[in-house]
């Protein structure tokens, strides 16, 4: 058959994304905002919030103590940068960098800092790939944890599963036989959707536990917590703070946009992805679960994986639920000119503000 002989309508139905597509525009998700009323909106909150957690997987992992080992602790000057490993489940283990500001009152309010995609948690907390000390912001990251422990915040920044220290040793392939090495968020959300869940259930599992490790601690004041990311830290900080309402405010950076403009219409890694995400609309649906605690977006004019048209979009419905919850004040953005990466020109202030 020639191509010649179809129109582009033709042409376009020889592609299965556009199938795809037309299936997804066909169905009306069951757990989309359409609230009209307070009451509604709660009663949408208290059905969605279970079922977004049943649905990204593994809230059912087998429970162990999380038997904090503190591994270092490094005077930075103007604060102490402390490496503690957690227990998160009986086969996980995680690192964790707690900063500790040295000017600061006791208990301290604590910011969650979660990084995006590159050489780990070090990219944030001032060090570089070879773990040698680094004294000026590097890179998208912009060593935002620090940023924020300059303003008096503990902060809890985690190796994030997939990332340095986190990811998977494929040693074992066997090269002569041709197997290239997968990408470790590649493989690891092939074997979580295999097993019904994905990377991101993985994660928000280690944000609640690292919460709950948080609660023990007499020198940080967990009840004041916040949450900040970039890019794969920013979906981490999003969904995090839509299912754990000890998380007061958040800040979203180089994430919070369409699904359809962003996720489904570019390459973005495999651990971006929830099978059956389809049900709960779009992002600015999900707002809906974190509404009406405080949240900022960042959004760069030219970042390229999240649209900046898109953002503004979203952000307008997501501003409309929040009206619905009588606090459209308490979402708010930082649109700026650059590409893909930390703005911090608003949230710092922000993260004060309603964490003071």
């Amino acid at each position: 058959m020639s191509s010649r002989l179809l129109d582009n309508k033709k042409l376009k139905m020889l592609q299965p994304a556009y199938a795809l597509k037309a299936i997804l525009n066909a169905r009306k998700p069951p757990f989309g905002f359409s609230a009209r009323s307070l009451p509604e909106a709660a009663g949408w909150q208290r059905r969605t919030r279970p079922a977004l957690r049943r649905l990204i997987g593994f809230a059912g992992l087998a429970p162990a103590p999380l038997s904090p080992k503190l591994i270092e602790r490094v005077d930075r000057g103007d604060h102490v940068r402390e490496k503690i490993l957690l227990r998160t489940a009986r086969d996980i283990l995680m690192p964790v960098y707690i900063l500790l500001p040295k000017k600061s009152l006791r208990p301290t309010p604590v910011v969650l800092a979660f990084h995006g995609h590159g050489y780990g948690v070090k990219d944030i907390v001032g060090l570089w790939e070879d773990g040698g000390e680094r004294y000026s912001p590097d890179g998208y990251h912009k060593d935002f944890a620090i940023e924020i422990c300059r303003r008096g915040f503990a902060v809890a920044a985690p190796e994030i599963s997939c990332f340095g220290e986190r990811r998977t040793d494929f040693s074992y392939l066997n090269a002569a036989m041709g197997q290239g090495v997968p990408g470790t968020c590649a493989h690891t959300a092939m074997l979580s959707f295999h097993l019904g869940g994905s990377p991101i259930g993985l994660r928000v599992h280690d944000a609640l536990r690292l919460v709950d490790y948080l609660e023990t601690r007499r020198d940080l004041d967990a009840s004041r917590l916040g949450a900040m990311g970039i890019s794969g830290g920013g979906l981490h900080a999003f969904y995090s703070t839509c299912l754990d309402l000890r998380i007061r405010a958040c800040v979203i950076s180089g994430y919070f946009c369409a699904f359809r403009d962003s996720i489904l219409a570019m390459h973005h890694c495999p651990c971006n992805f929830v099978p059956g995400m389809w049900q709960f609309g779009e992002m600015a649906d999900l707002a809906g679960l974190i509404a009406p605690r405080p949240m900022l977006v960042e959004s760069g004019d030219h970042d390229g994986i999240f649209p900046v048209r898109s953002v503004k979009k979203s952000m307008h419905r997501a501003r409309e639920i929040y009206n619905m919850f009588g606090k459209p004040g308490n979402l708010a953005a930082d649109f700026f000119e650059g590409r893909h990466q930390i703005s911090g020109r608003k949230a710092y202030d922000f993260l004060s503000e309603n964490l003071a």
